[in-house]
């Protein structure tokens, strides 16, 4: 009998074991709480710029350190693996989106001793959670802590997330601020800010505003477009024909944006798998501007055919 109980025991041990892992790249990390001891902390370190986080019947805590290996200024718009341009003063813009049907923890952001409410639990139960952001400066690793919130049945409950880390985002000092949603995004850039989106975003396109649609879940305009020349996409937001492609770029409702003649180059970044607007001139302006730096060479990078 005693052997029949040790043999179970180990089975069960095993079991727990197995329900805790990493993906291959340490970008992402799958658990149960069922492994964890009554009011222990689990500590979890996530070795990429983006991934996500899937905890199962949340017992106890983790905390969880965001630690790319990249260089701290590389750290964004080349995603898990790649560089690109260094941040404002080398200032990281981390960002959380949770599952639509986050529960059974709430998610703090710990800075200094101190932990600060990004996610509460159930808050969230939405078709479009919204984005909770916090800045990092260089030196500082950000660190997130789960907390599981006491609940009788803990078997319908998972508290899941993605996360971006971004390099080259402006910083924003409130926590719960989005880079992507600010103000900032309807301004419209300067010469020296088209180019330097060209060099930097996750994607560059020629393309027509075909519509405009509302968004009003995520509070965007959802501009659909058709691409006549894509120099350059991070992941696959165009597609299509070998002449013409077409994809959607996302900007905050409050831009006003509205479908018109013309075509344009569209600049921005992957924000959670989807394209969010940054500059986006008139085609004749960008080449303008492109051809003076040229010609001055000012130019920080090259595009071919342009």
């Amino acid at each position: 009998m005693l052997g029949i109980v040790a043999l179970l025991v180990s089975f069960l041990s095993g079991l727990h074991a197995s329900t805790a892992s990493y993906s291959e790249d340490q970008c992402s990390w799958k658990g149960s709480g069922l492994s964890q001891q009554q009011g222990s902390v689990e500590q979890i370190w996530l070795r990429c710029a983006e991934g996500s986080v899937e905890w199962l019947y949340p017992l106890g805590a983790l905390r969880l350190t965001l630690s790319p290996r990249l260089p701290w200024g590389l750290v964004g718009s080349g995603g898990g693996g790649g560089g690109g341009g260094g941040g404002a003063g080398g200032v990281l813009s981390v960002c959380v989106k949770p599952s639509e049907q986050f529960g059974g923890a709430q998610l703090y952001l710990e800075r200094g001793g101190v932990l600060e409410l990004l996610l509460g639990e159930e808050t969230e139960v939405n078709a479009s959670p919204k984005v909770h952001c916090f800045t990092a400066t260089p030196g500082e690793r950000p660190a997130l802590f789960l907390q599981a919130t006491p609940h009788q049945d803990i078997s319908r409950r998972v508290a899941a997330f993605r996360y971006e880390l971004r390099g080259d985002w402006p910083p924003r000092v409130s926590v719960n601020s989005d880079p992507i949603s600010s103000e900032d995004a309807c301004r419209p850039c300067n010469s020296t800010e088209i180019l330097m989106a060209v060099c930097t975003s996750d994607f560059v396109v020629r393309g027509n505003i075909r519509a405009v649609e509302p968004d009003a879940s995520l509070g965007a305009a959802v501009i659909k477009v058709a691409a006549t020349r894509v120099f350059r996409q991070k992941s696959a937001l165009f597609t299509g024909g070998r002449l013409t492609r077409s994809g959607e770029f996302r900007t905050p409702l409050q831009c006003g944006v509205r479908p018109g003649a013309g075509s344009f180059l569209f600049t921005g970044h992957s924000h959670f798998g989807q394209a969010w607007l940054g500059c986006a001139p008139r085609y004749k302006d960008f080449q303008r501007a492109y051809n003076q730096a040229r010609l001055a060479q000012e130019m920080p990078c090259e595009l071919d055919a342009v």
